[in-house]
């Protein structure tokens, strides 16, 4: 191991990694925090490496050595803290012995090629973190292109959306856009644009989609406005058989990814 160790809560760089969680420095700073040596360690894989690596007494492992060469062959800071001090910064009891800072990692509209994966996810106006980071490990799984977050969504790089991803985060393309701008760039779309809507009258398991699909998926509560509901070419229901009414919004977009890529 290799690295200087710090013992104290006061220390500048572990304040500043603590102040991550708050979504204005991260804002500020473009950075944020993943937890654990496996998603660390896939982030190191994909060629992300670490600005900051904080690592416990205990931490000892062949995964952590690599983690510890990529950040300071980027030129990263590396440092030996107290488990104390990690559970400060994770805010768990039982905090995980390895956590990094990163760039967080924007992709714009127009850099995204439609022919380039068969299913893409727009999402107007999540809420939840951890929908959202499920949205995004169920995109990686499928091989989706991008997540593109539409209108005043909550933030992917929260520490609880970034748990939720499991490390998928680092392989996902993520974008942000306006309702305006999404709808500019969708009316290039050259193939469906899904959405679920409750006005729907066709099985999603029967609808005709073309590829590449758009799976355009609405607000927890709201579902999708009717701008964008508008800009949907296939419409379809997702069958309620039981007391429930609605189904969750990372489980509705995954039966979606999955019925569009078929």
């Amino acid at each position: 191991m290799t690295g200087r160790t710090v013992t104290s809560l006061t220390n500048p760089t572990v304040k500043a990694v603590r102040a991550l969680h708050l979504r204005k420095t991260r804002e500020e700073t473009g950075l944020f925090l993943a937890e654990g040596l496996k998603i660390v360690a896939e982030a190191v894989e994909l060629g992300h490496a670490p600005r900051i690596l904080l690592y416990g007494p205990d931490a000892g492992h062949p995964l952590l050595q690599k983690a510890i060469e990529a950040t300071e062959a980027a030129g990263g800071e590396v440092i030996e803290v107290t488990a104390g001090i990690l559970e400060k910064i994770s805010r768990r009891d039982n905090p995980q012995m390895v956590i990094g800072v990163f760039g967080q990692a924007f992709a714009r509209l127009d850099e995204l090629d439609p022919g380039a994966a068969a299913c893409w996810v727009a999402l107007d106006r999540v809420r939840d973190p951890g929908n959202l980071g499920t949205v995004v490990r169920t995109a990686d799984a499928a091989g989706c292109g991008a997540v593109i977050l539409v209108g005043d969504c909550c933030d992917p790089y929260s520490v609880e959306a970034v748990r939720a991803t499991m490390g998928s985060i680092f392989a996902v393309r993520i974008a942000r856009a306006s309702v305006e701008a999404f709808l500019a760039w969708r009316a290039r779309w050259p193939g469906s644009v899904v959405g679920t809507l409750l006005s729907a009258t066709v099985d999603y398991r029967k609808a005709e989609y073309r590829r590449p699909a758009l799976v355009l998926m609405g607000n927890e509560q709201a579902g999708l406005p009717p701008e964008l509901a508008a800009a949907c070419d296939v419409a379809v229901k997702i069958p309620m058989r039981g007391r429930a009414d609605s189904l969750n919004l990372s489980v509705a977009t995954g039966i979606m990814i999955y019925a569009a890529t078929g």
